[in-house]
């Protein structure tokens, strides 16, 4: 493990001389809150290092040696999300393993499937839910995170040369270069949303007032705690417990036995704050305004689905990596800008 500023300093020199870098990263969304990196994995040809980023390093001299390299990754999406929030690092280029097992047609695509599609190999994947905010970390969640990275270069060589011989590298590169700008922002909560939860819907505008309250505490208690907010109190509960305050008042509601006296006097008072919301003040249900998609549109989709599942299956490649359901719908539609949202491969598949 990587805990010092000397030994990340010698890491980071050692992975900008290397000539490819793996890495994968493990967070500890269900255990604390917010959510943080707490172990970055790398493998470089002289073997795979663990760095510890609750260690108090500054990690710019790793980010700077990423820099030079297009990465390996499986199923990057919320490792590179994860990395710019918390760290505001985005790759220049990466190879995602389990894109370019997709497009190469594989049906089994997570890490221990291409493992042992490529390599017979079958990782243990007992400590994936672990604590991984935990010190030390336990032998078996060391070689858990180890195995995440030791075979990406491996699999990596396996499946471009797949792709070159499908002549769908370009095709590869494209999505991964559209990964990683999708992943490059920070992650802002809509406060109109963010609280309507499963359940919701049943609601009054009372009940909805109500609510919000709740999962502004909840929040705040998950903030407090730093345990995460369905932790703290399912959605559902919130929801329901909403409901009763909007039909019986305070007096109905009736509160899980588990909740400590603070907590409990907590949702008292989210509760007294949403009943006291006047009413032009309470929010209301938001209603989703679309229009009835014309004969001649549903036509087109379907002109559109035909040929690309026509392509789809010459190309041995599941159809929805070509373009999904409500792509077709919304291209049928002609939205603003949704064909140039696709990549190059992709309109040249589906344009007439």
């Amino acid at each position: 493990m990587i805990q010092t500023a000397a030994e990340l300093s010698d890491l980071a020199a050692r992975i900008h001389d290397a000539p490819w870098v793996g890495i994968d990263t493990e967070a500890d969304s269900l255990h604390a809150y917010p959510e943080k990196l707490c172990l970055l994995q790398i493998a470089i040809p002289d073997g795979a290092y663990l760095v510890d980023p609750l260690a108090d390093l500054h990690l710019e001299p790793v980010w700077e040696a990423f820099d030079k390299h297009e990465l390996i990754l499986h199923a990057s999406d919320y490792d590179l999300h994860l990395l710019y929030n918390g760290h505001h690092f985005k790759p220049t280029s990466l190879f995602d393993t389990m894109w370019a097992a997709r497009m190469v047609g594989d049906a089994k695509f997570g890490l221990n499937d291409v493992l042992t599609r490529y390599l017979g190999l079958t990782l243990e994947k007992g400590a994936q839910k672990a604590d991984w905010g935990m010190r030390p970390l336990t032998a078996r969640m060391t070689e858990y995170a180890l195995n995440d990275v030791r075979y990406l270069r491996e699999i990596e060589q396996l499946l471009r040369a797949k792709l070159t011989e499908l002549g769908r590298l370009e095709w590869h590169r494209q999505l991964c270069a559209r990964l990683i700008e999708d992943n490059a922002s920070l992650s802002q909560v809509d406060m109109n949303t963010a609280w309507r939860m499963r359940g919701h819907d049943q609601l009054d505008d009372t009940g909805l007032a109500v609510l919000r309250e709740l999962w502004l505490w909840r929040e705040k208690d998950a903030l407090r705690t730093g345990r995460p907010p369905f932790f703290i109190l399912k959605h559902e509960a919130l929801s329901e417990i909403a409901g009763q305050a909007s039909t019986g008042g305070p007096k109905a509601v009736k509160l899980p036995h588990f909740l400590t006296p603070k907590r409990r006097s907590g949702i008292h008072e989210a509760i007294d704050r949403g009943l006291a919301v006047p009413g032009a003040d309470r929010p209301t249900h938001i209603r989703v305004h679309s229009r009835r998609m014309t004969g001649a549109e549903l036509d087109y989709a379907d002109v559109l689905k035909v040929r690309r599942d026509k392509r789809a299956e010459e190309l041995v490649m599941d159809p929805t990596i070509i373009a999904s359901r409500g792509t077709l719908f919304a291209l049928a539609r002609n939205d603003p800008g949704e064909w140039e949202r696709l990549l190059p491969w992709q309109r040249e598949i589906l344009k007439d």
